[in-house]
């Protein structure tokens, strides 16, 4: 079954805080070209601000990619527009960032290599879980039009 609109919402929320949540707290601490005298605190206030930014913002994506998805014949993405995705979402929270839109992550943000690497990364992980384990740990999930709760 194709993914319904709430169902691709609920599966974006689930993954970027539940999958991204994971990822972030493990890769925080590594990442490259933060300022020295940022504490262990504010560096993730900083990524997981940015988290937060890039599940409210998917909302509206969604929202998009749903109207753009009535186009095409089998109202659905291939595999490969997924993972494509993430170039203009990682632009826009990018822009956002360096206009000091996303509270909670300074202004400009963090350096570029920084949010970068955690964007890049955090996308790809979610982006496997989602074409892998997801499909294996919730196996009714693809039944249901990708929907983890509710009939």
């Amino acid at each position: 079954m194709i993914p319904t609109l709430r169902g691709r919402i609920q599966t974006r929320i689930f993954a970027v805080l539940v999958i991204g949540g994971i990822w972030t707290a493990i890769i925080t601490p590594f990442l490259p070209g933060l300022p020295p005298g940022l504490s262990t605190g504010d560096t993730y206030k900083i990524t997981y601000s940015i988290l937060i930014a890039v599940a409210v913002l998917g909302v509206l994506w969604e929202l998009l990619y749903h109207y753009l998805q009535q186009w095409r014949w089998e109202k659905d993405w291939p595999t490969q527009f997924g993972l494509l995705t993430g170039i203009s979402e990682g632009i826009l929270i990018g822009l956002l960032l360096r206009a000091g839109w996303i509270p909670g992550a300074g202004h400009p943000g963090p350096p570029a290599v920084a949010w970068l690497t955690h964007f890049v990364t955090t996308w790809l992980a979610i982006f496997l879980f989602l074409n892998g384990p997801m499909k294996v740990v919730f196996l009714r999930w693809r039944f249901r039009g990708g929907r983890l709760i509710g009939p």
